[in-house]
Order: structure tokens, then sequence, then C-alpha cells
């Protein structure tokens, strides 16, 4: 089946230990033609958001590596995402539900759950972030083209698959051509922390976003690092013509 967001299909990461409970919410999602990835352990579920593009998330509170708390803390902290958050868990007192809300939990059920109610404050929680979203229009710059709100991108037409924090670096990038950021701000920025300012994993992501995207001299791009300090995206063949032009 092709799932289009359009007519309102999602695509859900559901972390659920409990196997008869996936399997129902599962049974649920794709009975209502939505897309369903279910998690047992919480680690599975974060790995996965790094490779994999998701409309909403469904957790439990209780899983056997890192509460649903924790997961939560991880996307609108670390990951610094927006995705829907709908909490589904047997934990109904008002200070756990006010705990969730107050995190950045878009949403709150508590088992058993029903399945209209449930699909219903899903697609309503998943339908006001797309709402949200569409105050970014589609962005052509050269051969890349950027949508913001179906967080996709493309190269002469053809879709690249970029992780999430790739495709973050790439619209900071695209949207601020000639632009200095320090590695503090892109830090900040893409992963809503700078406690990774020594390390490398800015670079990596810096590096592959410049050979996916084709940010080469070749191409009339230049991905420029200053050493320890940040990047700057140069278009050079608005350099090289001015130069043409004053000769």
């Amino acid at each position: 089946m092709k799932y289009n967001k359009d007519q309102g299909y999602m695509r859900v990461a559901v972390l659920e230990d409990d196997l008869s409970q996936s399997e129902l919410v599962q049974y649920w999602l794709k009975l209502g033609g939505h897309d369903a990835q279910v998690f047992g352990r919480a680690s599975e579920l974060l790995h996965a958001l790094t490779r994999q593009e998701f409309d909403a998330l469904v957790l439990d509170w209780n899983v056997p590596d890192l509460s649903g708390i924790e997961v939560l803390r991880h996307v609108r902290q670390d990951m610094n995402s927006n995705i829907p958050v709908l909490f589904s868990t047997a934990r109904d007192s008002e200070q756990d539900i006010v705990t969730a809300l107050r995190r950045g939990a878009d949403d709150y059920v508590v088992k058993p759950v029903r399945r209209n109610e449930f699909l219903a404050r899903l697609s309503a929680i998943t339908m006001e972030n797309r709402r949200s979203d569409s105050r970014y229009p589609l962005i052509q710059v050269g051969r890349i083209s950027l949508d913001r709100s179906g967080r996709r991108i493309q190269l002469d037409g053809e879709p690249v698959a970029l992780t999430i924090k790739d495709f973050d670096l790439a619209v900071v990038f695209v949207t601020n051509i000639g632009r200095f950021f320090s590695r503090r701000q892109l830090l900040r920025q893409v992963w809503g922390t700078d406690a990774l300012a020594s390390s490398r994993t800015l670079d990596t992501h810096v590096n592959r976003v410049r050979t996916k995207l084709e940010l080469t001299p070749e191409q009339g791009w230049e991905l420029r690092a200053t050493y320890r300090q940040g990047y700057r995206l140069v278009r050079l063949l608005r350099e090289q013509e001015e130069s043409s032009s004053s000769n």
C-alpha cells in the first residue's frame, strides 16, 4: 500500500514491550490504513529514529531499558524533534499525565485503550503537526529541492536518503547560503546541545551532507570548514560570474 499523507495516512513508531498490546495496536493502525512499526526496547526505537522518518510516536511508560519519559527527553532535547508523541500507558495518576505533557508529549491515553479514541487522538496530534509545518514552502536551490514540511530532499528530482540529523543540517546550510555557523551554533540547532563541540560527530554528518548533496566545487558549491570553528555553504558559480564580469 502507498501511504499518502494528504489523505491522513501515518507512519507510526510504537514503543511497547507487551506482545499482546503491541500486536493489538499494530492491528488497529494497519486496519486504519496506516504503517506501524513496533519496538520492544527504547534503544531500538531511538536507533530507528536516526535512520527512518515517522509521522508520530506512541510511547509506553514502562519498558525494559529506558522509560518512555526518557525516550521523550531524547526526542525533544537531544534530537530536537517536534514529532507528535502520544503516551499510551497504564500509569493513570494526574502527576504522571502532567509530567508527560510538560516534558513535551502531545497527548496521553490510559490503558486499557479504546480503539476509536486511540486512533482519533493520534490522528488529531499528527494533523496539527502537519498544519504547523505547512508554513514552510518548498525551497529550490540549484539542483536541490527541499521540502521541510515533508522532511524530504531531492537532487535533480531524485530523492536523497538522509538521516534526521543530516536532513536538519542540510536545512540549516541550504536556507542560509553564505552564512557562517560556529560548531556550537550547529550543535545547538540540530542536536539541541553543545556538549559534543569537541567531538567528530558534527564533522561526520557534515561530510555526509556534502557528499550526498554533491556540495563540491565541481558542482558550483563549497561547504567550507574553518578548522575547529565552524562551517559555511558558499555558492561558487555566483562568485565566478562576478569575477568574469569584472574583467
